[in-house]
């Protein structure tokens, strides 16, 4: 929220004065996207349908009636 009277660069000497604290943060919400990443890489099983998707806009449609019965 932004308080009437402060200006941009008043908010980014703020940022820049707690510089670190803001980095540390940042860096931590980096780290826990990447660890719940790795917890559903093993999992090809989900990409099948987008396998099938980019096949056929590749044009391999030949069995795709008998897939979608």
């Amino acid at each position: 929220m932004i308080i009437y009277g402060h200006s941009g660069q008043d908010i980014r000497r703020a940022i820049w004065r707690r510089r670190y604290r803001f980095l540390s943060v940042f860096a931590v919400i980096v780290i826990a996207v990447m660890l719940t990443g790795c917890g559903t890489a093993k999992n090809n099983d989900q990409l099948k349908a987008l396998d099938k998707f980019w096949d056929t806009l590749g044009g391999k449609t030949k069995d795709l009636v008998k897939e979608t019965e």
